[in-house]
């Protein structure tokens, strides 16, 4: 009998409505039921980006999951963790409870109509590129072959991003 092929994935976590901290963490023991969480990166506190005006800061991490679901199997479950978590989905951008992007499997390159990876706006956003670096800072790209930190200096960290590690331990 074969072993399943295991996937290294990466997935971006944000919170900004209810309790964000409680709701990451269980976020990351719901990652537990899809794969071996391997790494989760410190968080970090962000101003929204995009959506409606007047949203609160965010939580965001990311972690690195090795899975033997496909894509869009680990797309559902990630989804149903949102779910579970009250998640809505009424305008893009919009504050919620927990927000959870697979912008990476493996070296993989698709543009379904349900999912794009790797993340198209991934590369270009701090909050995600920080955590990132924090797991594999010299991940490269699948299309671009840039890595992880030369985008994270390329994009900046902005003033309104701050390092809040030592609340994963409380």
């Amino acid at each position: 009998m074969t072993q399943p092929r295991m996937t290294q994935a990466y997935v971006a976590l944000g919170a900004n409505l209810g309790e964000p901290l409680p709701t990451l963490r269980k976020a990351v023991a719901g990652l537990r039921e899809l794969g071996e969480v391997e790494g989760v990166s410190r968080l970090y506190c962000t101003a929204p980006v995009g959506g409606p005006p007047g949203q609160p800061d965010y939580l965001n991490a990311v972690a690195a999951l090795k899975t033997d679901l496909n894509p869009l199997a680990l797309l559902d479950g990630l989804q149903a963790l949102e779910a579970q978590a009250g998640r809505t989905r009424t305008v893009r951008w919009e504050a919620r409870t927990l927000d959870l992007d697979l912008i990476l499997y493996g070296q993989a390159v698709l543009a379904w109509e349900r999912l794009t990876v790797p993340h198209p706006l991934a590369w270009e956003r701090a909050f995600v590129l920080a955590p990132l670096a924090d797991l594999a800072p010299e991940l490269r790209h699948p299309v671009s072959g840039e890595t992880v930190l030369a985008a994270l200096q390329r994009t900046g960290i902005p003033d309104t991003m701050t390092v809040k590690s030592a609340a994963w331990d409380r």
